[in-house]
């Protein structure tokens, strides 16, 4: 299972404030954005929703089933974003949905504006290293798994744009641009990991395939300085700004990802993948995946064979 954190829970509606059954919608509008809250206590199946903003949405509770782009269903289920840019349909089953088990997500619909404004700053003023690389929302990139930052965040702008504050609007913006910043700093660090994409022009590329190729190895800052041709000081301040992490934070989260797949196996025992995966310490190892993951490395691999 994904590491992914939870959104705070947003009061269900009273049953006779409900108009349908079928993603009942509550606004809250804000100068620069839109906060809808959607509610469905029944099953039901492709059921369209588009905006006229990029929208940022959101599960709460229960599942639904979200077709986009015309690429295959997939499960979108609490602790999950996805981004969907403007006019763009979303086609969404809810084969769970009932009075008892409803399901409910929020929809945060942005101003252009806001987005256009943030980009702009921050290729302005942090321009990302290397040639022909610049930030911007890459809208083939829609899916995540919320991390605490992107988490807090969202939790954030739901907290403002529901509360009654007479600076919510100022407040507001400031969490949008957060939140712009975390979301490309979140498909930056997706991309250069994917293989299958060259983020042409990052000298960021080669140290992401050099750690990954290296986990077992003890690696210093120097050796993925040198990767990158930077100073150290420079590759450091580069990684942190577009990735939205530190070298070392990216290394654990690499390696937890490797020894995940190794815990796939059932004949491969939690100190093996420890060692195999750079963990000289097993015990270090199993408290840092289970600060991740949520469970134990053994009770990740018990999941897994179905115990």
């Amino acid at each position: 299972m994904p590491a992914k954190v939870l959104l705070q829970p947003v009061k269900l509606s009273e049953e006779r404030s409900l108009k349908t059954l079928v993603e009942n919608r509550s606004i809250f509008s804000l100068n620069h954005c839109e906060l809808n809250v959607f509610e469905t206590y029944q099953a039901a199946e492709r059921v369209g929703l588009a905006f006229d903003d990029l929208v940022v949405t959101s599960m709460l509770r229960g599942k639904k089933v979200m077709h986009l782009f015309d690429q295959p269903g997939f499960d979108y289920l609490p602790g999950e974003t996805v981004v969907v840019p403007k006019n763009v349909e979303m086609r969404i089953d809810f084969p769970e949905a009932s009075k008892s088990t409803p399901t409910q997500c929020i929809a945060l619909a942005i101003d252009q504006e806001v987005i256009g404004r943030t980009l702009e700053l921050l290729n302005d003023r942090y321009p990302k290293a290397g040639e022909r690389t610049h930030w911007t929302l890459d809208h083939q990139n829609y899916f995540f798994y919320n991390n605490l930052d992107l988490a807090n965040t969202i939790n954030k702008l739901i907290h403002e744009c529901m509360g009654h504050s007479i600076t919510k609007d100022a407040l507001a913006d400031l969490a949008l641009q957060e939140l712009i910043i975390r979301l490309v700093q979140a498909q930056t660090a997706g991309a250069l990991s994917d293989e299958h994409d060259t983020h042409a022009g990052s000298p960021l590329k080669p140290v992401v395939a050099f750690i990954k190729k290296n986990l077992h190895e003890n690696l210093s800052l120097k050796q993925l300085s040198a990767q990158a041709c930077m100073s150290t000081t420079t590759f450091y301040r580069s990684f942190k700004r577009e990735l939205g992490m530190s070298p070392l934070e990216f290394i654990l989260k690499e390696r937890i990802k490797s020894a995940k797949k190794l815990l796939s196996n059932p004949r491969n025992n939690i100190t093996e993948v420890s060692y195999a995966t750079g963990f000289d310490d097993c015990n270090y190892f199993i408290r840092l995946f289970k600060k991740l993951e949520g469970v134990t490395p053994r009770q990740y691999q018990l999941m897994l064979l179905g115990h």
